[in-house]
C-alpha cells in the first residue's frame, strides 16, 4: 500500500508489524488522523470550480512499482499541456494533495507518499506530475512539494525494500528512539525489551521467576 511508506520511513518495524504481521493498535494520534482523513475522502465525490476539477478518494496504482493506494484529493487543472478527461472539454493536468492531520514537518514519509502517488498518476494517465502538495490540518495551510529525481529513487529505494521484506515475511529488529513514544504499536513493538534481551531470555526469566 501506498501508504505504508509513511510507516515505513517512520520505522521498519512498525512497517512489518502493521503490513506484514497483520498488527494494529489506536492512539490519540492515530484516531485524529482517521477522522482527519475521513473527511477529506469523501469517495468519488468530483466537483468543479471553474478551470478547476476536484476529485477525492481516487484510487491509484502502479504496476512497475507494485503498489497502490488512494490520493485525498487530485486537483486536474485546466492546462494546455494536460491531459483529456471524460466528460470534460480541453485539457487537465493533475495535481495531487495529501492531507496530514499535524503541522508541517516536511517530514519524510509525508514527501514520499505523496511522491508515490504522483508517480502512480504519472504510469496511468500517461503524463508529468512534477509537484503536489501537502495539507496540514493544523495550520489549514498547503506545502509545496516539488517531485525531485532524488525524492522518486528514494520511493523506488523503499519499495525495492519492502517487497523484499514482504516476500521473505520479515520484521526487522527494534531499532529505538524518541520516536517509539508517539507510535500507536509500543506495548506490541515492546521495544525496550527487544532492545535489551532477545524474546527467549525473557522467556527464561519469567519461567525462573513463577
Amino acid at each position: 500500500m501506498i501508504s505504508g511508506l509513511e510507516h515505513f520511513s517512520f520505522c521498519r518495524r512498525q512497517w512489518a508489524l502493521i503490513h506484514i504481521e497483520q498488527q494494529w493498535a489506536e492512539n490519540g494520534r492515530t484516531a485524529e488522523g482517521a477522522v482527519f482523513h475521513e473527511k477529506a475522502h469523501n469517495h468519488g465525490e468530483r466537483e468543479r470550480r471553474g478551470d478547476l476539477i476536484i476529485t477525492r478518494g481516487m484510487k491509484v496504482s502502479s504496476a512497475s512499482l507494485g503498489i497502490s493506494g488512494e490520493c485525498d484529493v487530485v486537483e486536474f487543472r485546466h492546462s494546455e499541456k494536460g491531459i483529456p478527461l471524460q466528460g470534460e472539454s480541453g485539457f487537465w493536468h493533475p495535481f495531487p494533495i495529501e492531507y496530514k492531520r499535524g503541522a508541517p514537518g516536511m517530514e519524510k514519509g509525508d514527501t514520499l507518499q505523496l511522491c508515490a502517488q504522483a508517480m502512480c498518476l504519472e504510469e496511468m494517465l500517461c503524463c508529468e506530475v512534477p509537484e503536489g502538495a501537502l495539507f496540514y490540518g493544523a495550520t489549514r495551510r498547503r506545502e509545496q512539494v516539488l517531485f525531485s529525481e532524488d525524492m522518486r529513487q528514494n520511493v523506488r529505494d523503499c519499495l525495492k525494500e519492502m517487497h523484499e521484506y514482504a516476500r521473505r515475511g520479515y520484521t526487522p529488529r527494534v531499532r529505538t528512539g524518541k520516536f517509539c513514544n508517539a507510535c500507536s504499536l509500543k506495548e506490541i513493538c515492546i521495544p525496550k525489551l527487544m532492545k535489551k534481551r532477545s524474546v527467549g531470555v525473557y522467556l527464561r526469566k519469567k519461567m525462573e521467576e513463577s
